[in-house]
Parts: C-alpha cells; sequence; structure tokens
C-alpha cells in the first residue's frame, strides 16, 4: 500500500512531467492505483481532490482510448454516487473530472452510453431549482452541473439544442445567487442553435419558434458546428438568417437577458454580451440597436471585461449601433483608463492597446495592420507622453503608440511631438550611462528600436542616435552585445535601411581609434564581438580591423597569455572576413594576421585553427571560401556539411560542448560505517626515549606538526539512485564537486571516479575533511560525467551529512604506545583539563539507568574503538575521542546503584551541546536522567 504522504509527491512529479513520470510505470498501472484510492473510504477529501487534479490537467495521458475513458467515467460516476452528501466540494470536483474524461477522450462526441446517462444526471441536478429538494447545502452541485453543462455545449455545439423551452423555464424559476448560472448556460445553447439554423437551408419562422421551443431530447447528430468564434468585424462574411423571419420571441427574449445581466458579476456580463453579440450578428432581422440601452453604462465602467465585450460590440456592429459621438467619447474614455492612478499595469497597458487597436467606424485599412485609428491625435494623447519615471511596459508601449501619433501628425505637431520622444531617448541613454541598471539598459535598447522602426528615415535623428550610441560604447564595453542586437533587429524588420551599417561603421571607427590604454584585456573581448558582426557587412571596408587586431597581438603579451576565448573571438573575425566580398583587397594583412597567430599565439587549438584559415586563404578562392564556410539553415541540417563548425560558436558541435542538467537525481552516495579503530591515526615519534614524565608533553608537541592529525576520512559508494534511465546506465569521467554550507572546514578537492557501470560492483569514493571547528555539517554535492553517446551531464546529489560522532577518531599516539601509555595520557590530560582555563575547557556530568548486560553492549558497539581503561572491580571505563585538529573529549565511566554516571572533560567547552546530544541519542533506549 502507498504511504499516504507518497501521493502528494507522486501527484506533484505527475503533473509536473507526465512522460517522465510514466517511464517508471505504465498509466494503466498509475490510474488503477488512483482509482482504488478514490474508493477507500479511509482517505480525506483533500487527498482525494488532489487525486483528481491528475485527471483534470492530463485526462488523455491516463486514458489515452475511447475504450478507457469510458471505464473511468463509469467508475468516477460509481464513487460519486457512493461519496457521502457532506462531501460537496469533492463530489463537485468529481463531476468535473468525469466531464473532462468524457470530453477529452471522445465519449461524449461518440454519444457512449456512459455519457448519455451523465448527461441525463447533470440536466436532472439543474432542475432543482431555488433548492426547494436537496436544500442550500447542494447549491454548489447544481452550480458544478451548470458549468458541465456548458462545457460539454461549448465542445459539442448544439447538443441542448433541443432543450431551450426547459433551460429557458429554469432560467426564469431560479431566484438564487445560481440565477447568472442558469443564464449563461441558456445563452450558450441559444447562441450554438441559432448557428446551427443558419447552417441550414430554407428555414422559416415555424423552424425558428420550433428551435426555441423545443423540449426534446439531447441532440447528438446535429454536432458538426465548428468552433470557431465570429469574425471581430463585419469585414468578412458570415452564415445568416433570412430577413424575412419573424424573430419577436427571440428579440423578446434577448432583451430579458439584456435586462438580467444587470444581476451578474462582471465576468458573467461579458459571457452573455458576447453570445448574444454572436446571436444578433446572424440574425439580421434583430438591429444591432437592442444594445443602445445597455451603451451607457458599458462606456463608464472600470471593469476590463465588460470593456472589452463593448469593443467587441463596436468592431462588429461599428455605424450601426455607435454613432461618431459614442466613438470619440469611447476613445477619450480609453485613453482616461489608460493612465488612471489606481489601475494596475496589466490593466493600462490592456487600455493602451484598446486605443491602438481601436475598431472603427470608417477603417482606412482593413488588412489588419497595426494603423492608428483616425481619431487619435496627438491632442488627445498629450497625457500619454512617456517619462522616465514610468514602468518598463509603461513606457514603451506609450513610446509606441506616441510614435504612430506623430507619424500621421502635421508638420508642426510633429516637430514638437517628435523632438519630445527624441529627448526622452537622449535621457534613457544617459541613465544607461550613469550605471542603469539591468533592467532600464534593456528598456532603453528597446526604446531606440522602437524610434528607429518609425523614424529611420529622418537623418537628423538617426545620425544622433549614432553618435550617442558610439559615445556610450566608448564609456561601457560591455553593451556590445544589445548593439549588436539592436543591428541585428533593424536589418531583420527594415531591410531597406542602412542605419544598422552606419552604427557598425561607427563602432569601428571608436574602437579603431580608442587610445592604447583603454584596450584592456575584458574591453578587447567585447570589442571583438563588435568587430565579428562588423566584418558580416559587405559595405563596410575591414582593412582597418585587420591592422588593429595585428599591432595589438605584436605590441602586447596577449600571444604569451595563452587566452583561447580571446584567441577564438579573432579567429571567427578571420571567419568572417574570409567570406567578405573585398577580400582581394585585404588579402596580404589578412595573411599576416594568420600567420603571426600561428607562429607565436601560445595556445595549440588556436594555432592550428589559425593554420587552417590561412591554408584556406592560401589556396582558395572567394567564391570557394564564402562555399566552404557558409553556415547551414537555421534550425535545419544542411545537404552538404560546412566547415563551419570547426571554429563557429553556435554550430553543430554546440550540443556535444554544452553541460546538459539531468531532470532528477541520478547518483548518490551510500556511506561504508568503518569501526573507530580503523581510522586510527599515530604520531611520527616512538617511545624508546620517552621518559613517562614528559608524556603529555611529547603527545603535545605532535600538534606543532603541520597537518599532523587534521583530517577525517570517510567512506562511501556511488551508486546509481532508483532512477533507471538507460541514458545513464554507464557514466564515465565522472567529477564529484562539493561546496561547504559553513566555515568550519577547509575547501574539498573534486574528486574523481573513472567510471559507474549499473551492472557492475560500485567504486569507493573516500572523503577527506580537514575541519577548523569539529562540528557536524553537511556538504552539497553535485556531478558531472560523460554517457556513452559523448554528451556531458550535469546533476545534483543528495548533500553529504557529517554527523558528530563521524568526526570522532582514537588518540594520536605515537609508535608503539602501549596502553599504559595512553591511559597516563588520559589521566594527565583529565587533570588538564579539570584545572585548566575555564574559558576554553569544560567538565559536565551525564547520567542514564541501564541494566549491567545493556550496558556492556552499549559500550562495545560505541566505544570499543575509543575506549582507554577498563576497571572490572569498580565497573569504570575511560573513553577517548580526539577531534581534529586537536580537540579531545574524555569520558569516564562508572556503574552506580541506581545508574551509570558519565563523567565529561573536553579543551574545548562549545562541543558540550554537541557532546550531550550525542549520549543521548546512544543511550535512547534506557530510561535517562541527566544532571
Amino acid at each position: 500500500m502507498t504511504p499516504g504522504n507518497s501521493w502528494d509527491e507522486r501527484i506533484s512529479a505527475f503533473l509536473f512531467s507526465p512522460s517522465q513520470f510514466l517511464s517508471c510505470t505504465t498509466s494503466e498501472s498509475f490510474l488503477s492505483e488512483l482509482l482504488d484510492e478514490l474508493r477507500d473510504e479511509k482517505a480525506n477529501d483533500h487527498k482525494k481532490v488532489l487525486l483528481l487534479s491528475a485527471l483534470l490537467e492530463h485526462p488523455t495521458v491516463l486514458c489515452p482510448t475511447t475504450s478507457a475513458g469510458e471505464g473511468t467515467a463509469q467508475e468516477l460516476i460509481s464513487i460519486l454516487t457512493f461519496t457521502p452528501q457532506k462531501s460537496i466540494s469533492l463530489k463537485c470536483h468529481i463531476m468535473m473530472a468525469v466531464t473532462n474524461v468524457l470530453i477529452c477522450t471522445s465519449c461524449l462526441a461518440s454519444q457512449t452510453k456512459v455519457a448519455e446517462d451523465y448527461l441525463e444526471f447533470l440536466f436532472k441536478t439543474i432542475q432543482d431549482t431555488n433548492d426547494n429538494t436537496g436544500g442550500l447545502s447542494l447549491q454548489p452541485l447544481r452550480a458544478t452541473a451548470c458549468d458541465c453543462l456548458r462545457e460539454m455545449e461549448s465542445c459539442n455545439p448544439g447538443l441542448l439544442s433541443q432543450k431551450l423551452e426547459t433551460l429557458y423555464y429554469l432560467k426564469q424559476q431560479e431566484t438564487t445567487i445560481l440565477h447568472q448560472s442558469y443564464c449563461t448556460l441558456y445563452t450558450q445553447s441559444l447562441k450554438n442553435a441559432i448557428r446551427l439554423l443558419t447552417q441550414e437551408k430554407d428555414v422559416d419562422t415555424s423552424k425558428l419558434r420550433s428551435v426555441l421551443g423545443g423540449n426534446e431530447g439531447f441532440a447528438w447528430k446535429t454536432t458538426g458546428l465548428p468552433l470557431s468564434m465570429l469574425p471581430f468585424n463585419m469585414m468578412t462574411q458570415v452564415p445568416q438568417l433570412s430577413t424575412m423571419l419573424d424573430c419577436k420571441e427571440l428579440k423578446s427574449i434577448l432583451s430579458l437577458l439584456l435586462e438580467e445581466s444587470y444581476l451578474m458579476t462582471p465576468i458573467s456580463q461579458a459571457l452573455l454580451l458576447r453570445g448574444l453579440i454572436e446571436i444578433v450578428a446572424v440574425v439580421p432581422a434583430i438591429s444591432p440597436s437592442i444594445f443602445k440601452s445597455q451603451l451607457l453604462r458599458l462606456f463608464g465602467t472600470a471593469e476590463v471585461e465588460l470593456m472589452h465585450a463593448t469593443l467587441l460590440m463596436k468592431g462588429t456592429f461599428t455605424d450601426s449601433l455607435f454613432t461618431a459621438e459614442d466613438e470619440h467619447f469611447l476613445l477619450k474614455r480609453l485613453v482616461g483608463m489608460a493612465q488612471h492612478p489606481l489601475l494596475r499595469v496589466p490593466e493600462k497597458l490592456f487600455y493602451m492597446d484598446c486605443i491602438l487597436h481601436f475598431p472603427e467606424n470608417r477603417p482606412i485599412s482593413s488588412s489588419g495592420e497595426e494603423c492608428l485609428p483616425v481619431l487619435v491625435t496627438p491632442r488627445l494623447t498629450l497625457s500619454l507622453i512617456p517619462t522616465v519615471f514610468n514602468d518598463s511596459a509603461t513606457m514603451l508601449c506609450r513610446l509606441n503608440l506616441l510614435c504612430l501619433v506623430h507619424l500621421e501628425a502635421d508638420e508642426e505637431e510633429e516637430g514638437k511631438g517628435l523632438a519630445y520622444l527624441f529627448d526622452h531617448l537622449m535621457a534613457l541613454l544617459k541613465i544607461v550611462d550613469n550605471q542603469g541598471s539591468r533592467e532600464m539598459v534593456v528598456t532603453s535598447f528597446r526604446a531606440v528600436f522602437i524610434f528607429l522602426i518609425h523614424f529611420n528615415y529622418m537623418e537628423k535623428f538617426s545620425e544622433k542616435l549614432v553618435s550617442s550610441l558610439c559615445d556610450l560604447y566608448s564609456r561601457h564595453c560591455r553593451l556590445a552585445p544589445h548593439l549588436i542586437n539592436l543591428a541585428d533587429r533593424i536589418q531583420e524588420c527594415l531591410e531597406d535601411s542602412l542605419w544598422s551599417v552606419q552604427l557598425l561603421k561607427a563602432l569601428q571607427k571608436c574602437i579603431v581609434e580608442m587610445p592604447p590604454l583603454q584596450l584592456t584585456l575584458q574591453d578587447l573581448r567585447w570589442h571583438l564581438k563588435i568587430l565579428g558582426r562588423v566584418a558580416q557587412e559587405s559595405q563596410i571596408v575591414q582593412r582597418n580591423t585587420i591592422c588593429l587586431l595585428l599591432n595589438v597581438l605584436i605590441n602586447s603579451n596577449l600571444c604569451e597569455r595563452k587566452n583561447w576565448q580571446v584567441g577564438n573571438a579573432i579567429l571567427a573575425v578571420c571567419r568572417n572576413l574570409l567570406q567578405h566580398p573585398t577580400l582581394s583587397q585585404m588579402f596580404i594583412e589578412l595573411a599576416d594576421l594568420l600567420q603571426h597567430m600561428t607562429k607565436h599565439y601560445e595556445d595549440t587549438d588556436i594555432q592550428d585553427h589559425a593554420r587552417f584559415y590561412y591554408t584556406l586563404l592560401t589556396n582558395l578562392s572567394w567564391e570557394k571560401l564564402a562555399g566552404v564556410l557558409a553556415k547551414g539553415p537555421e534550425g535545419g541540417q544542411a545537404k552538404i556539411r560546412s566547415l563551419s563548425a570547426i571554429v563557429a560558436e553556435n554550430d553543430g558541435v554546440t550540443s556535444c560542448l554544452t553541460v546538459h542538467q539531468t531532470d532528477g537525481c541520478v547518483l548518490q552516495l551510500m556511506k561504508i560505517h568503518e569501526p573507530g579503530s580503523q581510522r586510527a591515526t599515530t604520531g611520527a615519534d616512538t617511545l624508546e626515549t620517552v621518559d613517562k614524565q614528559d608524556l603529555f608533553e611529547v603527545y603535545r608537541e605532535q600538534f606543532k606538526t603541520p597537518g599532523f592529525a587534521s583530517e577525517i576520512t570517510l567512506t562511501y559508494n556511488l551508486t546509481h539512485t532508483k532512477v533507471t534511465d538507460p541514458r545513464f546506465d554507464k557514466m564515465f569521467t565522472i567529477c564529484l564537486h562539493f561546496d561547504l554550507n559553513d566555515s568550519h572546514y577547509a575547501e574539498v578537492s573534486d574528486i574523481y571516479v573513472p567510471c559507474l557501470f549499473r551492472d557492475r560492483k560500485a567504486p569507493q569514493v573516500i572523503l577527506k575533511l580537514k575541519p577548523y571547528q569539529p562540528y557536524p555539517t553537511s556538504l552539497r554535492l553535485s556531478a558531472i560525467f560523460t554517457t556513452e553517446d559523448g554528451l556531458s551531464w550535469h546533476t545534483q546529489l543528495p548533500d553529504v551529512k557529517v554527523s558528530f560522532p563521524e568526526i570522532f577518531l582514537p588518540i594520536p599516539s605515537p609508535l608503539g604506545a602501549s596502553h599504559e601509555f595512553k591511559e597516563e595520557v588520559f589521566d594527565l590530560m583529565w587533570n588538564a583539563t579539570s584545572s585548566g582555563d575555564p574559558d576554553s575547557s569544560a567538565t559536565s556530568l551525564f547520567c542514564f539507568k541501564t541494566e549491567s548486560d545493556k550496558l556492556a553492549d552499549l559500550i562495545k558497539i560505541h566505544f570499543e574503538g575509543y575506549q582507554i581503561a577498563e576497571s572490572q572491580d569498580q565497573n569504570a571505563w575511560k573513553v577517548l575521542f580526539f577531534l581534529p585538529p586537536r580537540f579531545h573529549v574524555l569520558l569516564k565511566l562508572r556503574q552506580a546503584e541506581d545508574a551509570v554516571q558519565v563523567s565529561i572533560a573536553m579543551d574545548n567547552w562549545e562541543l558540550l551541546p554537541h557532546v550531550n546530544a550525542y549520549l543521548q541519542n546512544i543511550t535512547a533506549y534506557c530510561n535517562m536522567t541527566t544532571t
């Protein structure tokens, strides 16, 4: 039986990654366990709701076929039947799970028996209007039933089209808070029924009335209607009913629904309005003026949902419902809401987007392109001018809107508005120049991009921007990636614009003319990225770039520093230069550069690649060079393998050079327990010339030797975890990396394991720790390894916990030391500690009750490797723990009449809490009393 608390972990793992979770089991097995647990009467409702989340989120994973879905739905309905009435929340979740399974596994579309029965059950549930039968406690069940029916109707349009009279009657009867649920269900069914009629031919008034008064069974055979929504505007033709129909009854129903919408929440109102808009749009006999009474309150609404429904209405009916005054008022309302101080940023962005895509009565363009409405003028949007105090999203949205506004403005207004917008850009770049945050840097370059997209043709602004960006780069070379990205995006969006070339040419000039003192190694890496991008432009002369690189290599110690990253960046520039159309004009300079790197750059890999490029340069024509070094299509594999992968940083070798992250833990360390005597350390001296009076001094002198007895050694087995992923059955070159969680230990060196095979004996890992303070600790552990396919992986292992007893070592006595020597040292150390400095040493007493045979077992199990002396007649024992680098814990155990007394002495009083906890732990099975 699965432990209760493990279901939380299993469901979380399944929801996080169903495919990974099911790699260890099957969907049928997991579903069977889940249903068994749902049937268990001992399981609480909270746990069962958690289990149902798996079916709510991934029904097709657990029920991949219609038959599996039918069986699962039948089981859930059976569980629902036997669920106690008091478990209302659980019953609601089961109903939603059944609905979800029936829809997603096509049981509903296939008209299976369980779908028919469940649909009858839901319809019967909603017929208990006003809780007359079941009482108020069952109200959530009716609300859930309404939602389930509406979901079924949405996914199978027309399913309830023959139940409209019953649904209308239920809606009229319901007077509780659930009235809006009945209204939305009826509206959804009515809308789909009307749209079904538009698909038929020769629809007359009697047919319409029969649909509105339908009180038959469920329409299983008429669910072929597409689920596509109505177009946002009427520029696209949609099927409509005949204008000759008598729609008085339908109009009366719609009017009543509109009147009742006042009682609903904003979300339900918006849902109702969208349904009614779609109905009126396909029934030309009903005038859109039916919505006229709603416009006043909709114009003044502060609810985003209702404003969105209003704009849908505006885009659908245009001037047949909205006058020019209405249109202007609505635009002013949107502008006011876009800057309302009480609204959140997402809501303000929504209103600005509504302004940008405002559905006009007489739109100029119907192509769907971003085109500003004619009524949006600089005067109207004066309050939306961006400032540096806006958040990033608001600032960029306002800037884009204002750019479009001034793009269509007259010359006088355009001049003033553009000047302000350009000054705004300069202010943003000034903030970046003054060490602005990363967010401000990104925002500033996005703002520059937006401005250039609209006004790149205006030379006075574009030239000033180039100059300002170059000045900014000269002081902050770290902005190179942003400048390169800006140039790339402008080229993508404006193919005919030369602004990107102008910027790159200016940056090249800035770098080439930069004083030598500013060409630091860190800045040079950024300069090389810029120059590599410049080398891709056929319109820019590259001779100055080559001369700069050659001068840097000759007049600095860069070649001797063996910096592979810098060398590779220089070769990336050379690679682009080899494909440049003007290669013949810089042939000699480029050959000198490559030859110098071949001879003097003290990195073998860089030398080899420079030599290879030199060979290509001197033996191939430019056309062949361009063919050899050309990149394959982005996202696909070239038919002819390109040699560009030899040096290019972002080509096919990336996956081999990348360290991938495992989805979970695949390795673990298993502790090998060793007796303390096997970890004993000994001194280098012998006792041949030692006087007994100087024993303690001889012992203490040992610690003056650097590194004496300063390490503890722990042994582990490196094994696979229970996760059985065949990719990791064989691992090679495993590097274990340890990170400390405190400052009590010295840094731990990486440990290398040659290989680990799942079907072979686990290799041993010896971990050596050097304590500064001998306290319990834990170490974070990660590993990098290689698999058979040549990929490198990184995984996080469970923390390595070092307990207090694992730090214990026997006394580090000199070679040949006898028990008498150890006991003599113990006694001398006890006296010194007991009478020593109270600021450093400490004594204590620990007592516990136990029987004599249990005491013998305790001493044998825990103290055998550390026992110094034993007195059988006095029932006394002496035990000494050595804790690196130079601390001791001394214990004297004596069997008294009523308890065992443990006298404690130590030369570091801060260890007392750990010693006390250790003694409490090993004597936990005894009846303890402590003093």
